[in-house]
């Protein structure tokens, strides 16, 4: 998915996370009847968690109110919630940020529901060990994804280029955007959108290299050298038209219907193995999901399993037992599994795998799939990302992509001073 917040709107919402470290909340009164459950996403997603929600309430008489936002709106909202005393019962949770909420007490570590209240006796292992903080269990992953692009199929075939496999490298995408530029497809769709503001595929292309976006320590795993590469891939991408200009870059703010899939300006983007379900529901042309470029040929170990996301519990509820026998029911009953598809992921327990594999739709099978047979792409999960990390995301490889677009920053220059500040905002933290 691509994500974008402006710099004030993420700044208000890590300064409230950090007021409400710095003020120990006390838990708010909460009414044993109701759980509220805060997440994001779009409509397509919220009707499969609101139809859960509706199971849990018949099967077991408790209420759970749901809310939803879109991805820029989420966390400003929920660190401001839970500065005020008021976050939500149960909160979606990003692997990204989960070590920040966890070290502010923000979200409670759910080891002594293990077994009781909450039973993952056939997780994944890895999917568990995603969801621990200092050997602590504070998040349950809802699915596993990776990385993928999503692919346009139908303006491939009106481009007369094969879609792309496992198998694509960066200098065929080269190949195929002339291709799509020679057939004036659409009136001058490109073949990809602007990846170079996107940090899962940097990240992707790091681990390729043998480097790291982040260190175990937190500290970046990798150079100005490395940086100045990475700008300069996506100029010569952009000179040549064969991804998106900047301007039509700048459309993107964030939801599906905002992006350079969807507005039809390019037929490939970055995103997650688990957003084919809702890229589908939006576009009426036929989608799919490939693996991100390879550097060359032979090349892999970009790729790794993520949890998608979590659901975790408001270190502040009043209802923490209540709220783990629901994550427990989200996860694990087969009917909620069968709404729920893959949306949010591939499912981590095995026998809920089992039960609704037969029941899937072609998209959901090609997700599947995928994340089960990423072979040689697949490499192992790398660490949590330091509590700054998405400072630097949304404030620095955005806004540097954007100026490079432009034309405000040389490549030459981007590389150097994104190490530069990018250190200095990790030191600060």
């Amino acid at each position: 998915m691509t994500i974008r917040i402006d710099r004030r709107h993420f700044l208000m919402g890590s300064s409230a996370l950090i007021a409400a470290g710095a003020a120990g909340i006390s838990p708010a009164f909460a009414q044993a009847e109701r759980l509220r459950l805060l997440f994001w996403g779009g409509q397509a997603r919220a009707d499969r968690t609101y139809a859960v929600t509706d199971l849990y309430q018949a099967a077991k008489g408790t209420d759970v109110e749901g809310e939803f936002l879109a991805w820029n709106d989420y966390w400003p909202k929920l660190a401001t919630q839970t500065a005020g005393g008021n976050a939500p019962d149960i909160i979606q949770m990003d692997y990204r940020y989960i070590v920040e909420y966890a070290q502010r007490n923000a979200i409670a570590p759910l080891d002594e529901f293990v077994g009781g209240a909450l039973k993952l006796d056939d997780f994944d292992a890895d999917q568990l060990e995603g969801g621990k903080v200092d050997g602590s269990l504070y998040g349950i992953s809802l699915g596993a994804n990776s990385v993928a692009l999503m692919v346009n199929t139908t303006a491939f075939e009106e481009a007369g280029v094969a879609a792309p496999n496992r198998d694509l490298t960066y200098d065929e995408i080269m190949a195929m955007g002339e291709a799509f530029n020679s057939a004036n497809v659409r009136g001058g769709m490109k073949v990809i959108m602007d990846g170079s503001g996107s940090e899962p595929m940097l990240d992707n292309w790091l681990r390729q290299k043998g480097l790291a976006l982040y260190t175990a320590d937190g500290k970046l795993g990798f150079d100005a050298d490395a940086m100045t590469e990475w700008f300069q891939l996506w100029s010569q991408m952009r000179e040549a038209g064969v991804c998106v200009s900047a301007e039509d870059q700048a459309l993107d703010t964030g939801p599906h219907e905002t992006t350079m899939l969807v507005l039809g300006k390019a037929a490939m983007m970055p995103s997650n193995s688990n957003q084919l379900v809702g890229f589908q529901a939006v576009m009426q042309d036929d989608i799919t999901i490939s693996s991100y470029p390879r550097l060359a040929a032979g090349v892999g170990g970009g790729h790794y399993r993520k949890p998608s996301m979590f659901f975790s519990v408001a270190g502040s509820s009043a209802n923490k037992e209540a709220a783990a026998e629901f994550l427990s029911f989200f996860v694990n009953d087969p009917e909620a599994a069968a709404v729920l598809g893959v949306e949010r992921g591939i499912p981590c327990s095995a026998a809920v795998r089992d039960a609704i594999a037969p029941t899937l739709s072609e998209q959901d099978q090609i997700a599947l799939n995928f994340v089960a047979n990423l072979g040689d792409l697949l490499g192992p999960l790398p660490p949590s990302p330091p509590a700054a990390a998405g400072e630097i995301d949304i404030s620095l490889l955005r806004t540097l992509s954007q100026e490079v677009g432009f034309g405000a920053r040389s490549p030459e220059d981007a590389g150097p001073y994104f190490v530069k500040e990018a250190t200095a905002i990790l030191n600060r933290a």
